[in-house]
């Protein structure tokens, strides 16, 4: 099974979309809008602006030609920041989403953040051992991001990073520097 879930990974491609046009764009947005809360999603009519950055990458995960999940990240000059990254049901719990973090570890040696729930669900603590096993560092700083939509509250989560933990004035960088790139839209 674990040869045949690394040939699987060695056969995927991850291919960048740049519009709402383009193809396996529905099926990525389906399972966008499948896999995380409302108050975690961008509205479509934001989601198109944000694909015109060049920072921001919409990339969708195909292996065999079957869309099997995505990755969306932004690329800054001293991190990547993974904004959003989902693997179809089918393909969950068989090691592939491990695999396809490894290979985007791999890209290159920028520190990554990614932000996860707050653990006050099974669910939710299940996605931090996730991100953990791939060797992701919980980081236990206070950190919000503003809401995506209008009139919603900011949401509290917590940031991972990898490989170290980063220091609270990381974050305040981050915060400040990035945010209203990321989420100006």
């Amino acid at each position: 099974m674990f040869f045949i879930t690394l040939l699987a990974a060695s056969e995927m491609k991850r291919i960048r979309l740049k519009s709402i046009s383009d193809n396996y764009f529905q099926e990525a947005w389906k399972l966008y809008e499948d896999t995380f809360p409302f108050e975690e999603r961008r509205p479509l009519d934001n989601q198109s602006k944000v694909l015109r950055n060049d920072n921001y990458h919409f990339d969708v995960l195909i292996d065999k030609n079957q869309f099997i999940g995505f990755i969306l990240w932004w690329d800054f000059e001293t991190h990547k920041y993974i904004d959003h990254f989902a693997t179809v049901l089918e393909q969950r719990n068989k090691g592939i989403g491990k695999l396809i973090l490894n290979k985007f570890i791999d890209s290159d040696d920028k520190l990554i953040i990614l932000e996860v729930e707050l653990p006050t669900s099974d669910i939710n603590e299940r996605r931090i051992k996730f991100y953990e096993r791939v060797g992701f560092k919980l980081n236990e700083h206070y950190y919000e991001v503003p809401p995506i939509k209008e009139d919603e509250l900011p949401l509290q989560l917590l940031l991972m990073s990898y490989p170290n933990m980063i220091p609270k004035k990381e974050v305040d960088l981050f915060v400040e520097k990035y945010h209203p790139i990321i989420f100006k839209n």
